[in-house]
C-alpha cells in the first residue's frame, strides 16, 4: 500500500486524499490506508453481498461489481484507485465495463495488479480467466489507461505528465 500511495502522491505532488478500492473483500487495505493518511477518505466496493452486510457500514463498503462501476453513484475523482486480484476473475464484457469506469473515477494512478497466463500461479485457479498479457495491454489501451510500470495505471489527464519511458 505504500508503493500505491507514493506512486500518487508523486504524480498528484501532494498527499492522497482519497482511495477507492474496487473489489475491496473485507476491506484490508483500508486499515492500511488510514495507518499511514488518517485524513484520506477511503471508500470500498465489492460483488459480495456478505461482505457489504458484515463490514459495509463500519467499513464504508458498498455493493457494487467491476462492471457497475459506473452506474455507482461515486465520489470521483479518487487520488487512488486500487483493484487487486479482481481483474482476473471477471469476463471479458465486465472487464471492458469496469476499465472504462476506473479511468473516469481516477483522478491520480490506478494501482491494478493481476496475473496473465504467462505468469506461474499457485492457489485457487479454478475462477481465474487466463488471458496473456497483450490481450490485458490492449485491454487497458482501449479503456484509455496507460501502463507505466508494476502494476500502475494513468488515465490521460495523468499520462502527460509520465516520462516516455514511463509510459512505453
Amino acid at each position: 500500500m505504500a508503493l500505491a500511495l507514493g506512486v500518487a502522491e508523486w504524480l498528484l505532488e501532494r498527499p492522497v486524499r482519497s482511495v477507492l478500492d474496487v473489489g475491496c473483500g473485507e476491506g484490508a487495505w483500508r486499515a492500511a490506508v488510514l495507518r499511514l493518511r488518517p485524513r484520506a477518505r477511503w471508500h470500498g466496493v465489492d460483488a459480495s453481498e456478505y461482505v457489504v452486510r458484515r463490514f459495509g457500514r463500519a467499513r464504508g463498503i458498498r455493493r457494487g461489481s467491476v462492471g457497475e462501476l459506473a452506474t455507482l453513484d461515486l465520489r470521483a475523482p479518487y487520488d487512488l484507485v486500487v483493484c487487486v486480484d479482481v481483474l482476473h476473475y471477471v469476463d471479458d464484457d465486465e472487464l471492458a465495463r469496469g476499465l472504462r469506469a476506473i479511468r473516469e473515477v481516477t483522478g491520480g494512478i490506478a494501482y491494478i495488479p493481476l496475473f496473465t497466463s504467462e505468469d506461474a500461479v499457485e492457489g485457487d485457479v479454478r475462477a481465474m480467466r487466463r488471458r496473456d498479457r497483450r490481450w490485458y495491454l490492449a485491454r487497458f489501451r482501449r479503456a484509455g489507461l496507460h501502463p507505466c510500470g508494476l502494476g500502475f495505471y494513468a488515465p490521460p489527464n495523468r499520462a502527460a505528465q509520465l516520462a516516455a519511458l514511463e509510459r512505453a
